[in-house]
């Protein structure tokens, strides 16, 4: 068996696995050693903060010959803003979010941007604590993605996620989330390689210093196409938020402009990472 066959199996295993765990967990009771609940935790974050890893990573891809055309830097600015501390109903928020990612060619002559993508939100969260203090929450989502470009490298879709994310054990978070595509936009056959589904686990070697987080996602056909992101993150002073993070990516749709292009990219670079345990 090929490296390739072996790589797509193992990721439809794991994929697999990660929901089964998930559809038993979420009912069930863990021990945690949280005493806050987590709606307290969620109200003790700023209206403006951090939503998603915000990072800045170089790197060069596995596949390809190593050029300076194979390597680039990848950054995210992502952040929230929660629109009342005073729930809708039933303990549900309101907030909106923005998420940039993009991937510059900075080691190219004149050094372009190969690609970059906006993703607005709006949407509702319910953080909830179960009976052994277990921290989670659920959220409700209305996405739009583009890449601001026209013609032939127009790339946008909007669509509904529901996600879901909650400790497992003091060391294990684990999430999904599921996309309800509604605009196809400029590229109907996106969801072949983006996916309805995604899949992700977070594991805690030592709290507030080494984390290590894998993420799957599986496209909407038959077929193997998808991707799976896998990243070590580590805290070297106690001092500071910032992270020395490792970062590999392989599969498809990492950027929207190429997402039909399979690729293989390594990259080292700072995170910014708050709390471990994000609520978006």
């Amino acid at each position: 068996m090929d490296e390739k066959c072996l790589f797509l199996r193992c990721s439809h295993y794991l994929v697999m696995l990660l929901f089964g765990v998930t559809s038993v967990y979420a009912q069930q009771q863990s021990d945690s050693i949280r005493k806050r609940t987590a709606t307290e935790i969620f109200l003790s974050q700023p209206n403006f903060s951090a939503y998603k890893d915000n990072y800045f990573i170089t790197g060069v891809s596995l596949r390809d010959k190593l050029s300076k055309e194979t390597s680039d830097i990848k950054y995210q600015i992502s952040f929230k803003y929660l629109l009342s501390r005073k729930p809708l109903f039933d303990n549900v928020y309101s907030f909106i979010t923005y998420t940039q990612k993009s991937f510059w060619k900075v080691y190219e002559k004149s050094s372009p941007f190969e690609d970059i993508n906006f993703n607005p939100t709006i949407g509702v969260i319910r953080p909830y604590t179960d009976r052994k203090n277990r921290i989670g929450y659920y959220s409700l989502m209305f996405e739009h993605e583009s890449n601001g470009r026209d013609s032939l490298q127009s790339r946008s879709w909007n669509f509904l996620s529901f996600n879901w994310q909650g400790q497992i054990s003091n060391k294990v978070v684990l999430r999904t989330r599921i996309l309800i595509p509604f605009v196809s936009g400029d590229n109907p056959d996106l969801l072949e390689y983006e996916g309805f589904v995604e899949a992700g686990l977070s594991y805690t070697f030592i709290p507030k210093k080494l984390y290590m987080e894998f993420l799957i996602q599986k496209g909407s056909k038959l077929d193997w196409k998808g991707a799976l992101q896998t990243q070590v993150v580590y805290r070297p002073f106690k001092s500071s938020n910032q992270y020395i993070f490792l970062q590999w990516y392989h599969g498809y749709a990492e950027g929207l402009l190429d997402y039909r292009k399979e690729t293989s990219m390594l990259r080292l670079g700072i995170i910014i990472k708050p709390t471990f345990m994000n609520f978006y």
